[in-house]
């Protein structure tokens, strides 16, 4: 006999819970939505990104024990968003709620947001930590409210609709209107509201409900400043409607922090006593190695590069820069000798460069 609150004729509401390394909240968080959802016809799909600890195991057993648990465990593919399309998508409920899987949103209030989007006021509703009733005290230090009001601000800057909290992660939203919006997401990054509210061709219906977030109870938070400069990243990319991807945009944002260690390096070396050469030699290294590794933890943090593979990706991502400043040098010679217009050859050159750049790390370095 299917469990209490499970239907032959399917679902009303599904759960949505992207998850790494979250094995130790799985089992509490379930226990946790029986008892909000009790009486409802609902299902939990978490979405893991093949996690070390064995997050999937423990979703299949219990998935074993309770038909309203469901997993899926993606292969070579990581980050928040993604993994909340994909789970959205496999859901045939007419509403789906989004949550993290650590505990810390309040699931008491998820009653609340799945009523307001059912009751057809809205499209979307989303859990505030920011109005009236609301709690931010889960986060943990200075440093992370710090990352989240200024993401809040700079959000807020670029909406089309009025929300006090763009940056939460604790929503629900007509299935319907997701899949309609679902081919303009950029799937990057963390921010998945955020970028589900700016995709939208015409402003979504919205309503905030209260929602505490409590401190994390097992394993280790994902918010860092990486996690920022992806919110960054996804902002430029829906200022320029889509015309620069996303990823292209983290890939140049990172080259712009390497040429700044470049010149910072050479002023160093230069103050040692080193030549031009040799300070322009050692730059060039140490540049290439720092975006090596922000680009494999941040640009390409779904392809991340680990072990040997690390290793072997770094001497070929300097074997393609290389080449590319050989472009550069070329390309912005030739212009020159044309028409003697410094600024234009220079920018031109380094234009050419920074395409071959990403082009051959995508497609080379970390290759799908």
């Amino acid at each position: 006999m299917a469990p209490d609150g499970a239907s032959q004729a399917g679902v009303d509401i599904s759960i949505v819970v992207p998850c790494y390394n979250e094995a130790a909240n799985v089992r509490p968080l379930v226990a946790a939505l029986q008892a909000a959802l009790a009486g409802r016809r609902w299902e939990v799909v978490f979405v893991d990104d093949h996690s070390p600890d064995g997050t999937i195991d423990v979703v299949r057993a219990l998935a074993r024990e309770d038909a309203r648990v469901r997993g899926m465990c993606r292969i070579g593919r990581r980050g928040l968003s993604s993994a909340v399309i994909e789970g959205v998508l496999s859901s045939s409920a007419p509403v789906v709620a989004v949550m993290d899987g650590d505990l810390q949103h309040d699931e008491s209030r998820l009653p609340a947001l799945l009523d307001a989007v059912l009751s057809g006021e809205c499209d979307l509703a989303v859990g505030s930590r920011h109005v009236e009733g609301g709690s931010n005290e889960g986060l943990a230090n200075a440093w992370r409210h710090a990352l989240s009001d200024g993401g809040i601000w700079l959000a807020q800057r670029v909406l089309p609709v009025k929300l006090t909290d763009p940056m939460s992660g604790f929503f629900a939203v007509r299935q319907e209107v997701f899949e309609r919006i679902a081919p303009n997401l950029s799937g990057t990054g963390f921010k998945i509201l955020l970028d589900l509210v700016l995709s939208s061709d015409a402003p979504l219906r919205v309503r905030e409900v209260a929602c505490g977030f409590r401190p994390r109870l097992a394993g280790e938070s994902k918010l860092d400043v990486l996690v920022m400069l992806q919110f960054g990243a996804l902002l430029a990319d829906k200022f320029s409607r889509g015309f620069l991807p996303l990823r292209f945009v983290a890939f140049g944002l990172v080259g712009l922090v390497g040429v700044l260690a470049n010149l910072v390096v050479m002023q160093l070396a230069s103050l040692f006593g080193a030549s031009f050469g040799v300070a322009q030699g050692l730059g060039t290294v140490v540049a290439m190695v720092l975006n090596f590794i922000l680009d494999n933890n941040f640009t390409y943090r779904d392809r991340r590069l680990k072990g040997v593979r690390c290793v072997q990706g770094l001497a070929l991502f300097m074997l393609v820069c290389s080449v590319g400043a050989i472009a550069n040098v070329g390309i912005a010679r030739m212009l020159y000798d044309q028409n003697h217009a410094v600024n234009e050859a220079s920018i031109a050159g380094a234009v050419l460069a920074a395409v071959w750049n990403y082009a051959m790390s995508s497609t080379i370095v970390w290759r799908p």
